[in-house]
């Protein structure tokens, strides 16, 4: 039997509702076949994959061009770690850490960079330095000027699920239903922020994998990250390195990047917008074999003569 014709399998034939486009502060991301790459420098000590290897200025900006040169689309730049029970960092010392890493890398690249932070006061000077996105990790919710900053700089905003906060998040996370709770919470958070007057285009959100949540649980999201479609707002997924890869693989000391770009294969046949990894060249190479193999709508790739 023939495949189906590959305009029936489209993304926008099987989830009407994707959204196309997210706004950020001086630019737009338009979204494709396969997912946009965020990668992930973390300019802390304590991370639980990298922290301490780019804790230096010039460690850090080696490290953003590094993940530009491999296809990065987005830079995504945090001076606290949010693993879990993780300590909390002061406003002073997270601001030390993250501006000039982003002066510098806002100067020298093209890359759109987002502010990895739940403190207003750092979100205002990252977008002062150069920044585009605030990804706020409690929804824009813990910090209640927060919501001030994104409506006076008109950046691009994520906000995340997260059940209790990184030094709690993991003692005893349960749910009824993870894919319909987190699906209501999303969907509460994007109204809020409606009312609040940040402009539909610039809301993306993120499902929190690996932030209150089992292995179990992840799994579920990263089954079902299709759903969140019906929001109207981009999905972004964190899911790279994290423990239930390890717990899949049967051994917690194994290297996870493979099975990151694995997952995100799942993600990008679910048609989600953004996944935020550490190794970018390997899944932007898994993807870009993905999507010439016919990837999420049967279209292969033809090769130059």
């Amino acid at each position: 039997m023939d495949a189906p014709a590959a305009h029936d399998r489209s993304l926008n034939v099987r989830y009407p509702q994707r959204a196309a486009t997210w706004r950020l502060r001086t630019r737009t991301l338009h979204f494709g076949r396969r997912p946009l790459l965020m990668g992930v420098i973390n300019v802390t000590p304590d991370s639980f994959s990298d922290g301490g290897r780019f804790v230096g200025l010039d460690a850090a900006v080696e490290q953003g061009r590094r993940l530009a040169a491999e296809g990065a689309d987005l830079l995504d730049i945090g001076g606290e770690s949010t693993r879990p029970y993780a300590d909390v960092v002061p406003a002073d010392e997270e601001l030390l850490r993250v501006v000039p890493v982003i002066e510098r890398l806002a100067r020298e690249l093209g890359v759109p960079i987002s502010i990895d932070t739940s403190k207003a006061a750092v979100a205002r000077a990252a977008l002062a330095a150069g920044a585009e996105v605030i990804n706020d990790i409690t929804g824009l919710e813990g910090d209640p000027e927060m919501i001030g900053v994104a409506l006076e700089t008109r950046a691009g905003v994520c906000a995340m699920h997260m059940q209790g906060t990184p030094q709690t998040m993991q003692d005893d996370p349960r749910y009824g239903d993870v894919v319909e709770e987190i699906l209501d919470y999303l969907r509460q958070r994007r109204d809020a922020l409606l009312a609040a007057g940040i402009e539909r285009e610039r809301i993306c959100l993120d499902p929190g994998v690996g932030f209150g949540k089992t292995h179990q649980h992840n799994l579920t999201l990263m089954a079902h990250c299709y759903r969140f479609h019906q929001l109207g707002a981009p999905i972004l997924v964190g899911h790279s390195r994290k423990g239930f890869l390890a717990k899949v693989l049967g051994d917690k000391e194994a290297d996870r990047d493979a099975a990151t770009a694995g997952s995100a294969l799942a993600l990008a046949g679910q048609g989600v917008q953004i996944v935020r990894v550490h190794n970018v060249r390997m899944v932007r190479e898994a993807l870009a074999a993905f999507e010439a193999c016919g990837g999420v709508d049967g279209q292969e790739l033809v090769l130059a003569p």
